[in-house]
């Protein structure tokens, strides 16, 4: 059935409280649906267009992920080389026999600086530790690097952004760069992600939203105290819906990676319920192990984000958003049109 965009504007109307972000639906890779929605400087009332930037918090994990397979294709580390042999740094807790495969997988039971299983409050997190200070990845290894391990390497799914603090630790260490520079040249350059990059919060350039957090009486206030300062391996990356456009296309034509690489990140690697598993730096959604949607996604404060392949039909959803939690009403609200249609 042929997609219609008047029937995707009417379920984005019907959404409350009003989605704030930009929305695009693509069909065998022509656009069906771009439109931004609500401010991108509320203070200057200034709007979203297909054309801003967002944060995409943890939706740019596949980034990272891109880059540690690119460093293996490229003989300079294996998925199961050691944690410990990479990274010249102290950890003297974990287990040597963490992997890069355990890494990606989030299955390497290392301790995490923001452990989603008890945590839910990332703003708090910098209430002791300045976001301006944390300019790279080493420098959040304080957070986390002396914790006990969680459980035995392999042992189970814990979603966990420590692991790829590591692996951007890791990508450093093998290439000499520093990790920004190094995803920027070898990720969002060759997919063509010309809008795309790791901005530094206190000097955003054009197009870009801030992240805005609800307070109290319906006051709005800005993310710039709630994030790291700077774009991190675990998130914090900028980009446009037509920008993740750009990237799933590259990443199926292969410009980033051979076709045999492109299919383990796209391999079920691990599962967190009977609905959601993970490849590498890729989240599925499955059925009996059977993989029918590929996906990142992200939030913080201020950000929610979610950029879904269905790969039967060809079809891709964006929604990116600047506030926290609003992008994953329509989110839902739209994959149920897209799974019927």
């Amino acid at each position: 059935m042929t997609l219609e965009p008047e029937t995707i504007a009417q379920i984005v109307e019907s959404i409350t409280p009003a989605f704030t972000g930009v929305i695009s639906v693509h069909e065998a890779g022509n656009s069906v649906f771009t439109q931004g929605y609500g401010y991108a400087n509320r203070a200057e009332r200034l709007p979203n267009t297909p054309e801003t930037r967002f944060g995409v918090a943890s939706g740019s994990k596949v980034f990272t992920a891109v880059a540690i397979c690119q460093l293996v294709e490229r003989g300079r580390l294996g998925f199961d080389s050691r944690l410990l042999d990479l990274a010249d740094a102290d950890f003297p807790h974990f287990d040597p026999g963490i992997t890069i495969h355990h890494l990606l997988t989030h299955t390497s039971g290392a301790p995490d600086y923001f452990d989603e299983e008890f945590m839910d409050d990332f703003e708090a997190m910098w209430e002791k530790t300045p976001v301006y200070t944390l300019r790279g990845p080493r420098d959040l290894l304080p957070l986390f690097q002396h914790q006990p391990m969680k459980f035995a390497p392999g042992m189970r799914f814990s979603y966990n952004n420590g692991g790829y603090v590591l692996l951007g630790v890791i990508i450093e260490a093998m290439t000499g760069q520093r990790y920004v520079d190094y995803v920027t040249e070898n990720v969002l350059v060759p997919a063509g992600m010309a809008s795309s990059g790791y901005f530094p919060m206190h000097a955003l350039p054009e197009r870009t939203a801030y992240g805005y957090i609800e307070g109290e009486n319906g006051s709005w206030y800005t993310n710039i105290f709630a994030v790291p300062a700077f774009g991190q391996p675990d998130g914090g990356a900028f980009t446009t819906a037509a920008d993740m456009a750009r990237f799933w296309e590259a990443f199926y034509e292969h410009r980033l990676l051979s076709p045999e690489m492109v299919a383990r990140m796209l391999t079920l690697q691990a599962t967190e319920d009977d609905d959601n598993g993970y490849g590498y730096g890729i989240w599925l959604k499955h059925q009996a192990g059977v993989v029918n949607a590929y996906y990142v996604m992200g939030e913080d404060p201020g950000v929610s984000f979610l950029s879904r392949v269905y790969p039967t039909t060809k079809r891709l959803l964006t929604v990116i958003g600047n506030t926290d939690s609003a992008a994953w009403p329509v989110a839902r609200a739209l994959d149920a049109y897209l799974t019927s249609a």
